[in-house]
């Protein structure tokens, strides 16, 4: 299974690696179980993001150095540099760096996501997996390489957030297998779940408060729908990603099969995240607006406006509801 990416990192002395634009945390657990893995093989590493790390995962950055990127001083690193893409496998959810791909003596991706059929970079994608986190566990473990604590908690983080603490649909014997070799790592799960549950600030609580008094339910509340606009942000002072896991209140009401929530940056940018409870695949929704995902949660960029983005939304969602 990992004989590809082996060879990848064999071939090549000098790595790049990067995630996704608006990292998570499951992309920074790969990141560092990698670094990780490159640096005991030898290998030169930097990591490099097209966009800062959200305040709440601050802990796991605290391990090692993440750059933001720069054209200016990184281009030169690229023609003698690998780069080594984690938790996607499609160069346009990159962000700046994507155009780093064709100037990079070679591309490789691992992901876990539900492919596209547009054009996505080589790589491994497993979509069995809960996280790439758990892949990346998974090729230590291949490689014959042990972690040290630090790095074992990030892996862990990226586990349990993409896991939902073990619950989502693809928590499987795998999932729970990558976890335990983390606590023998010396992984520590109360520490996570401070980090991720206990760490919010009371502005991100006001904001919880505002978008829950956006709600309103559609097609026999079978759809929840919440809206936060860019003054809604300015007002309760709360940075742009302090709503990580607001848009999954809604299904805990047995009516609600899907909940969409929706962020309008001050540039007019809209952002959205869909999650279901699995009787429709809002990874199909989110594909139809240039986003993806998994089963049972996505999202997708639009600067379409709200009303617009609200309008097709709920038609394609209704629609595929009434299949």
């Amino acid at each position: 299974m990992f004989d590809n990416i082996i060879s990848f990192i064999d071939r090549h002395s000098s790595f790049i690696l990067t995630t996704h634009d608006s990292p998570d945390a499951d992309g920074l657990g790969a990141e560092a179980v990698l670094t990780s893995i490159l640096k005991k093989k030898g290998k030169e590493t930097k990591i490099i993001h097209s966009s800062p790390i959200p305040g709440y995962l601050d802990f796991i950055k605290e391990g090692f150095e993440i750059e933001q990127w720069d054209p200016d001083k990184h281009t030169p690193l690229l023609e003698n540099s690998a780069l080594l893409v984690l938790d996607t496998s499609d160069e346009h959810h990159l962000g700046s760096i994507r155009e780093a791909v064709k100037k990079v003596k070679e591309t490789f991706s691992i992901d876990h996501h539900d492919p596209k059929k547009t054009e996505k970079l080589n790589g491994l994608v497993d979509p069995s997996a809960s996280s790439v986190s758990e892949l990346s566990i998974e090729l230590a473990c291949a490689m014959g390489i042990e972690l040290d604590p630090f790095t074992a908690t990030a892996a862990y983080a990226g586990i349990v957030s993409d896991s939902g603490f073990f619950a989502y649909p693809k928590t499987s014997m795998r999932t729970f297998k990558a976890a335990m070799k983390t606590l023998e790592w010396g992984a520590a799960p109360n520490l996570i779940y401070k980090q991720l549950m206990e760490n919010s600030s009371c502005a991100s609580i006001l904001l919880q408060k505002q978008a829950l008094s956006s709600l309103e339910f559609h097609a026999g509340r079978k759809i929840a729908l919440m809206v936060l606009r860019w003054e809604d942000f300015e007002k309760a002072e709360a940075q742009f990603d302090e709503v990580e896991n607001t848009v999954n209140i809604p299904l805990k009401a047995k009516e609600v099969e899907v909940s969409i929530l929706l962020k309008e940056k001050e540039q007019g940018e809209i952002f959205c995240s869909l999650r279901s409870k699995g009787t429709l695949n809002v990874s199909k929704i989110a594909q139809n607006f240039g986003g993806g995902g998994h089963v049972t949660a996505a999202g997708f960029r639009t600067y379409i406006g709200i009303e617009e983005t609200i309008k097709k939304l709920l038609a394609c969602v209704e629609s595929r509801l009434d299949m």
